[in-house]
This record gives C-alpha cells, structure tokens and sequence, in this order.
C-alpha cells in the first residue's frame, strides 16, 4: 500500500514536470476582420402563373372564398430583369416556396435570388421571412458570403397570369 502511493505521488511528480516543461505548439495569427460592405440592388422579378409558379398543394378546405386559397404551397423560379418591361436583360432568377397561411392572403417565403451575369455571377441571396414589404436577408453565397438585410418590394403589375415585382435590397456582406 506505502508502494502504491509512493509511486502514484512520483507518477503526479513527473507528469506535471511534463506539463510545465513543454509548450503547446500553435502559431497565434492575428485576427484581420474583412470590411463589411453595403450592396444596394435594384431589379424586378417577372411571375407567370402556372409557368413560373405552379401551386404544389392546397388544403381542402370547402368554405374558403378568398382569390387566395388559405394553405396553399406554391413554388417559384422566376427570372430576374434589370426592368419592368418583358424584354429588359435576364440577371438572374429567384427560386424557392412560398406558403399562403393567411385569411388575408399573407404568406412565408423561402426565396433564393440568384445572380448569373455580371459582377454577381455566381452569387446568391438567401430570403426567409412574411410577405410584409419587406423581406429578410438571412444568408448568400459567392459575393454575398454571410449576407444580411431586408429585400423591400414594391407590386408593379399583379393580374390574373403575371406579377411584376419591384425589389430594393440592401445587403451587408463581407
């Protein structure tokens, strides 16, 4: 027992001289934060019912009287111009679902802007967030690595097979 205890007090001994002696390896680098960058964008989003968005699926609900079916899943790839009228220049497309959850034909969007030509080709921008006038950013890729901001839209035309969308975005990334 005397043996025992001598030896575990020596083994204590040794391993803290161990620890003591030797030195973690890691070179410490300095931490250099890139800028934050503010990107304002303007485009406008071209919807063609039944082409660019398809409903995927839709309550049975009998007593619903609304233009806008409550509970209704909708998906969208939309393509994205640099202006209102249906020949300006193609820039992107916005892909993503929607869920039409209120009587008041609100609805939650999970939308991805993507960009295909010019300085943001190859970038994307991740939206989750209500239907109100504004959107939140949450996230992108590419250019818009660790994206945040609000996606305002403003309705251009909205009738019974197009809708034409306004957007201003305003993206903080790095």
């Amino acid at each position: 027992m005397k043996g025992t205890l001598m030896l575990s007090w020596i083994l204590i001994i040794c391993l803290s001289q161990v620890a003591v002696r030797s030195q973690y390896y890691s070179d410490t680098l300095p931490y250099h934060p890139r800028p934050p960058k503010v990107t304002n964008l303007h485009f406008f989003m071209h919807e063609h019912t039944g082409v660019t968005a398809v409903v995927l699926t839709q309550a049975n609900i009998t007593s619903n009287n609304s233009s806008v079916p409550f509970a209704t899943l909708v998906a969208v790839n939309d393509p994205l111009r640099t202006g209102p009228e249906p020949d300006s220049e193609v820039i992107g497309n916005v892909q993503g679902i929607s869920l039409l959850a209120g009587s008041n034909a609100s609805s939650t969007q999970y939308i991805e802007f993507g960009f295909n030509t010019g300085k943001f080709n190859g970038s994307s921008l991740s939206v989750f967030s209500r239907g109100e006038p504004g959107l939140a950013v949450v996230g992108g890729r590419g250019r818009f690595m660790m994206a945040t901001g609000t996606a305002l839209f403003n309705p251009i035309l909205i009738n019974a097979t197009n809708v034409i969308m306004e957007f201003n975005v305003t993206v903080v990334h790095y």
